[in-house]
């Protein structure tokens, strides 16, 4: 029998705030507040999405924009993120890192300034309540000014010893590139933070190259398209630099026809490290162990690999060195297990 993955500890790397809501949350949420849903987030869920082209892309942040919308009041914020850390430690998720963007509920909560101490505070509860450990990365939007995002860099670096272990960058990679936020990620590294832009999703190898190169990325949010690069897929090899590997959401987005097209087996051999994510389970309807279960029935990963996919997330994680120690102990338990 094989070895069950939901008790493989691991860290959840890539998961963002609005788009980890439940899909029952969301649907309580609409009722109460008598907010019409598109058939997509209701009857027709999980949406049929495909954002290669503006057209897909528009539909894909639409939906998401209305999901946003349910989130009114500081209750749902607490609701969203208790949830989220419950469904993580169902995972065997003992660490999770949560990407937000404050600028999309600011004008909700009183401004950016105490809708982080809110985010923060709710993460620090959720933590507490499912007993595992949850931090923040700060995710600008490239779709907006490179000076909103220096602000935002600002806030997450003052916020560093409340629980912001990083910063990102991410929406549609066709609608801003990488360096041209150069300024906002020194800004970041320069405090201490990581620096996780997205890159490879929509555009390819070279997309993963400028956020290496430029934004000095210490993983990179997707990265699957450096697959494209065998040069690429050296360095990031060499330099150990984590891809944030979603699969599900690669399909659901179009950026693979199927899911045995996602280069997973292709980086892993490579030796580029990864550290598989869920991106969005509310538009994608997968959370993170699908995604385990997708590596071993899929690409064919051993038992040892899954082991070692594990360990990954867990190595490119912000964990503090006690809770990488007992979630490193863990995989190695479950892999001495009887299968």
């Amino acid at each position: 029998m094989p070895r069950p993955l939901r008790e493989l500890p691991k860290a959840h790397l890539h998961l963002h705030f609005t788009g980890s809501m439940r899909h029952s949350t969301l649907i309580d949420l609409a009722r109460e507040q008598n907010l019409h849903l598109p058939d997509a987030l209701e009857d027709d869920w999980p949406p049929r999405l495909r954002a290669t082209d503006e057209r897909g892309w528009f539909r894909f942040q639409r939906l998401y924009d209305i999901a946003r919308s349910s989130l009114q009041r500081e209750s749902d914020v607490y609701r969203l993120l208790r949830e989220a850390a419950e469904d993580e430690a169902a995972e065997g998720s003992g660490w999770l890192e949560i990407q937000i963007d404050p600028s999309g509920y600011a004008q909700r909560f009183g401004g950016l300034t105490s809708t982080m101490e809110l985010m923060l505070d709710a993460a620090h509860r959720a933590a507490d309540h499912a007993q595992i450990g949850v931090a923040v990365v700060v995710a600008a939007n490239r779709t907006r000014h490179p000076l909103d995002a220096k602000t935002l860099a600002r806030l997450a670096t003052h916020y560093m010893d409340q629980g912001v272990v990083g910063f990102g960058l991410s929406n549609d990679e066709r609608r801003g590139r990488a360096r041209d936020f150069d300024g906002a990620f020194r800004l970041a590294k320069r405090a201490g933070l990581l620096s996780l832009p997205h890159g490879g999703e929509l555009l390819g190898a070279e997309s993963v190259a400028e956020c290496v190169d430029v934004l000095s990325a210490d993983r990179v949010g997707h990265g699957v398209r450096a697959a494209e690069s065998p040069r690429l897929m050296e360095k990031l090899a060499r330099r150990q630099i984590t891809c944030e590997v979603c699969p599900t959401s690669n399909v659901g987005l179009g950026v693979a026809a199927s899911a045995e097209e996602v280069p997973l087996r292709r980086l892993f051999d490579a030796g580029v490290p990864i550290a598989l994510g869920a991106d969005d389970p509310l538009l994608f309807g997968e959370r993170l162990l699908p995604q385990y279960e997708l590596a071993r029935q899929v690409y064919g990963f051993s038992d040892a690999e899954l082991a070692e996919l594990a360990r990954q997330s867990v190595r490119a994680s912000a964990a503090p060195e006690s809770v990488r120690k007992d979630l490193l102990q863990g995989i190695d338990d479950w892999l001495a297990s009887e299968g």
